[in-house]
C-alpha cells in the first residue's frame, strides 16, 4: 500500500537556534520512498548527513522569529508485519558486530535493573519470537496508555513501576526487557496509518534468527502500514528535533492517509 504522511511544524525563536532535525525516512527492505517533499521557511542552508545508526539528519540554524517546516512523504509500505513464531533466539556470539550495542543498557532503557519485572513475567530461559511477543502482550495488557503520565525524563524503570505512559514508554519497556534476556532490541520512530490520536509514533524491533522483527506494545495485534523515520538505542538517539538554544514550539501537526494499494 502507498501511504502519504505529512508533518507541519512551527517554531518561534528569540534568537538564532542551531538545530538537528531527523524527519526524512530512507528506503529499506520494508518500505520504498516514492516521493519526498521537505520545505523550510524562511529558506536556510541545510547540511544533511547520516548519523551513527544510518538515519538521515538535517543540520541547520533556525533564524530569529517564526520558522516553519513542511514535510510530505509518500511510501510504498508493508500492509502486514512479518511474523514468525518459530524464529529462534540468536546466540550472542553469533550476533553481527553492529547489533551488539543493542544488547547494552542505555539512557532510557536500564535493562540491568529489571530483575523483579522479569520474574513477574515468567519468561522462558531460552527466548524466541514467542517470548518477545509475550513481552509485547504483557506490556499491552498491564501498562495503561495515558497522556500526561510521563515526560522526556521518564525511563523504562519508571514505567515498570508506574505502569502508565505513552508509546515511547511502551517501547522503552519492551526494549529493556528484551535486552535483559539477551535479545538485541532497538527503538523505532515514524508514522502509523490509522493511529488514534494521530501523532508521531514509537515502537520497537527485536533481533531474532538473523533479522529484525517489529513489535508494537500499544496495539492489540501486529499492524503494518508504517513509515520508519529513524532507529536508535532509545529516545535519545531518535529525537525528531534537537535544539541547542531556547525555542518555542507553536504547533506540530501530523496526518497519515492511504492513497492506493500498489504503484
Amino acid at each position: 500500500m502507498i501511504i502519504e504522511a505529512t508533518c507541519d511544524i512551527s517554531y518561534t525563536n528569540e534568537s538564532e537556534v542551531p538545530a538537528i532535525f531527523m524527519l526524512r525516512p530512507k528506503s529499506g527492505w520494508a518500505q520504498w520512498i516514492v516521493e519526498d517533499f521537505y520545505r523550510v521557511f524562511p529558506q536556510v542552508q541545510i547540511v544533511e548527513y547520516d548519523d551513527l545508526y544510518g538515519n538521515l539528519c538535517q543540520r541547520l540554524i533556525m533564524p530569529k522569529g517564526e520558522f516553519k517546516i513542511d514535510i510530505k512523504i509518500r511510501a510504498d509500505v508493508q500492509e502486514t508485519l512479518s511474523v514468525d513464531f518459530d524464529a529462534p533466539f540468536t546466540p550472542t556470539h553469533l550476533l553481527p558486530t553492529d547489533v551488539l550495542h543493542y544488547l547494552l543498557p542505555s539512557r532510557y532503557c536500564q535493562s540491568d535493573q529489571l530483575g523483579d519485572l522479569i520474574k513477574e513475567m515468567g519468561l522462558a530461559q531460552v527466548p524466541t519470537y514467542k517470548e518477545v511477543e509475550a513481552i509485547r502482550r504483557w506490556i499491552y495488557e498491564n501498562v495503561e496508555y495515558k497522556y500526561g503520565t510521563s515526560d522526556a525524563s521518564t525511563s523504562a524503570l519508571d514505567t515498570s513501576k508506574s505502569r502508565q505512559g505513552v508509546c515511547r514508554d511502551f517501547a522503552h519497556l519492551g526494549i529493556s526487557v528484551c535486552r535483559s534476556v539477551n535479545i538485541p532490541a532497538r527503538m523505532v520512530v515514524g508514522f502509523l496509518h490509522n493511529l488514534d490520536p494521530m501523532d508521531f509514533h514509537a515502537w520497537f524491533e527485536a533481533y531474532l534468527n538473523g533479522r529484525w522483527y517489529t513489535f508494537d506494545a500499544t496495539q492489540d495485534r501486529p499492524r503494518g502500514n508504517r513509515i520508519v523515520v529513524a532507529y536508535g538505542r532509545d529516545a535519545a538517539d531518535v529525537a525528531l528535533t534537537t535544539n541547542f538554544a531556547p525555542s518555542k514550539l507553536n504547533f506540530l501537526k501530523v496526518s497519515v492517509n492511504a492513497l492506493t494499494e500498489s504503484l
